[in-house]
């Protein structure tokens, strides 16, 4: 029996999130979700939620790159129900998916929610 290509794609995104300082995982609305020290919401898959064209990660991103990312690439970028009005960015991981860059916005969107003492960290890590 062949590996549901969803497997591999949670077990990316895991490795990713959970790589970060202090961060955590638990089921949100049904859905594998990524926190900030068990707190603060950084990235959650969707997995078709509510009927959702396509399988996805959401999380959150600085100002004004929600709009500059969908207007470069609508192909992979969207505006997700629920908190893309805060700016956050969907990322569409059907198909061919560049892994580096779903890990730069995992990680800026971290930045975006994380304590400085946890972003000072992460930089501390970066650097050594």
């Amino acid at each position: 029996m062949s590996e549901d290509p969803r497997d591999s794609i949670l077990d990316r995104l895991r490795r990713i999130c959970l790589a970060l300082p202090e961060a955590t995982e638990r089921p949100s609305h049904g859905e594998p979700t990524w926190f900030v020290g068990g707190k603060k919401t950084f990235a959650n898959l969707d997995d078709h939620h509510h009927g959702a064209a396509h399988l996805s990660v959401w999380c959150a991103a600085p100002e004004g790159a929600q709009e500059t990312l969908i207007a470069l690439a609508p192909d992979r970028y969207f505006r997700p129900p629920y908190v893309g009005h805060r700016g956050w960015i969907g990322i569409v991981l059907d198909g061919k998916v560049d892994w580096d860059e779903v890990a730069e916005r995992i990680e800026e969107s971290y930045r975006c929610v994380a304590p400085k003492r946890l972003i000072a960290a992460l930089d501390a890590r970066d650097v050594g």
